[in-house]
């Protein structure tokens, strides 16, 4: 040792002061001592193994012998075969590892260690967090090396990390078991929560036979909402979102991944105003159109909806801000529109498919996690168009399970598929029955996990995107404008919605059967 290494030590050797190891380094976070103890208990109690084998892997252990013995271990229970010291010493000489762990001795000296399995799934979880520091370091350690390289584009980077952090959240997720007595005061509670809110016990989507159907949008729920192009996806959830807000005092949350903020509140005026799109984005409104804008748009202001149209959002953004939106601002339902335009940007996927699965499993955990319905929207593929039309009265262009797009995940990861079917789309007209079909729209529950399947029947203006309960009549849309006028005979001047620009107007009759507009 040099000299200068020595100058703050002793001069006796024996009375130098040892150097911890944090002193001058750092070592990984690690626990051999538990690892031997853990390895030597399951070694010696029967059934010890089953105690760690639901959240113990072969990666967590830090030195690389223990992986091997735990990997003889894994090996030696999935064919059923004791697991004790013999066993696994056999193992890993048909697998070429029993030198390299030290040999029989070594084995044997795990087992002498420890006389029982009495705190096994408590050593057991100290290695796992061990191991999730160990990755935590790796991966801070990963970042900053390319934080530091210029050629690096900070985007991609940021995507890089929530994707490497995701998949270490996702392994320290822990599955609790619980005794089910209080499982079963909880569901009582909800069903008598349901009796007093006439059987709705999820959130409601204010088109009352789908909620008589589904009991509203139950809590935990991925709801999967898919339809061909211009069957009216996102129409529908508008509808549905302003029904939730308005009506209900639901706070719900819509990530728009395909419109910008204002092209969506230009859609939800279209549909709440009911006027014509063409009109709302060229600005060429009639006078009564206005007054319909002024006096509509106030249910409006104050609704607790809340939108975010960050394009091509990754699932590691939505989780944290759909995390965020619940404790701060207490979200219901959360909509995304749509699907596969998520990305799973950081990690990496043989194919699309493989992505988008990845992402279907990740919202269903999310609303696992927050307890409330995510609703998602989806494409269908072409398959729908290249079917026939009507024949024998049978609608050959309705959707099933199999249109869906890129996925069969999507199927098996939603607890509810609801398909959007318009047949006037396809100049269907007229139903088995005879019935109209002309303005209607099909919502087809054709998966629901708890509960009945069943078609529902919409009205749909198409002028306006907007989708209606069938009973629901054509207001006036004279009435609410003359009533303003006439406690308003100045015009639009001094209205509390902001649309204070309009002239001065006299009473031209509104409300008459044919107005001069």
């Amino acid at each position: 040792m040099a000299e200068s290494a020595k100058r703050n030590y002793k001069r006796k050797e024996s009375e130098y002061v040892p150097i911890g190891p944090n002193e001058f380094g750092k070592l990984p976070p690690q626990a051999p001592e538990l690892e031997e103890a853990v390895l030597g208990a399951i070694m010696v109690e029967r059934d010890a193994y089953a105690t760690v084998a639901g959240f113990l892997r072969e990666q967590h252990f830090y030195k690389e012998i223990h992986q091997y013995i735990y990997h003889a271990i894994t090996t030696l229970s999935s064919k059923q075969e004791p697991v004790d010291m013999h066993t696994v010493t056999e193992q890993l000489r048909k697998d070429g590892k029993i030198e390299q762990v030290g040999g029989p001795y070594y084995i044997a000296l795990l087992t002498s260690k420890v006389s029982s399995a009495a705190h096994l799934e408590f050593h057991a979880r100290i290695i796992v967090q061990k191991y999730l520091a160990r990755e935590l370091i790796r991966i801070s350690s990963e970042i900053q090396t390319k934080a530091f390289d210029d050629r690096t584009d900070i985007d991609d980077l940021m995507q890089e990390a929530e994707g490497m952090m995701f998949q270490v959240s996702q392994q320290s997720m822990q599955r609790t078991v619980v005794q089910i007595d209080p499982v079963i005061s909880e569901a009582i509670d909800r069903i008598r929560q349901a009796q007093k809110s006439d059987g709705t016990s999820g959130v409601p989507s204010g088109f009352h036979d789908l909620d008589k159907l589904t009991s509203g949008w139950q809590a935990s729920d991925l709801i999967i909402i898919a339809a061909r192009p211009a069957m009216g996806k996102t129409a529908f959830v508008l509808s549905m979102m302003r029904n939730m807000a308005v009506d209900y005092k639901q706070p719900v949350a819509l990530f728009s991944l395909e419109m910008s903020n204002v092209q969506l509140v230009n859609r939800l005026l279209m549909n709440v105003c009911e006027i014509e799109g063409e009109k709302i984005k060229n600005g060429q409104l009639s006078y009564h159109e206005w007054a319909q804008l002024d006096a509509k748009v106030q249910e409006l202001y104050g609704a607790p909806i809340y939108v975010d149209d960050t394009p091509s959002l990754s699932i590691f953004e939505l989780r944290s801000k759909a995390r965020r939106l619940a404790r701060e601002k207490g979200i219901k339902c959360i909509i995304i529109d749509y699907l596969q335009l998520m990305n799973a940007s950081g990690m990496n996927f043989g194919s699309r498919e493989q992505e988008v699965s990845m992402i279907s499993r990740s919202l269903k955990g999310l609303a696992k996690e927050l307890n409330i319905p995510i609703i998602a929207l989806s494409q269908l593929n072409r398959s729908v168009e290249n079917r026939g039309g009507s024949t024998t009265g049978q609608d050959t262009k309705r959707p099933q399970l199999s249109d869906l797009r890129e996925s069969g995940a999507i199927e098996q990861d939603a607890d509810m598929v609801c398909f959007i079917h318009r047949p006037e789309y396809y100049r269907i007209t007229e139903g088995p029955n005879g019935e109209d079909l002309r303005g209607k729209a099909y919502i087809i529950v054709a998966k629901h996990r708890n509960g009945a399947t069943d078609d529902v029947l919409l009205r749909f203006k198409n002028i306006y995107a907007k989708f209606m309960n069938i009973g629901d009549g054509d207001a006036n849309p004279y009435a609410t404008i003359k009533s303003r006028l006439n406690n308003n005979t100045s015009g639009m001047k001094g209205n509390t919605g902001g649309i204070n620009h309009m002239p001065e107007m006299p009473d031209y009759g509104i409300g008459n059967d044919n107005p001069p507009f």
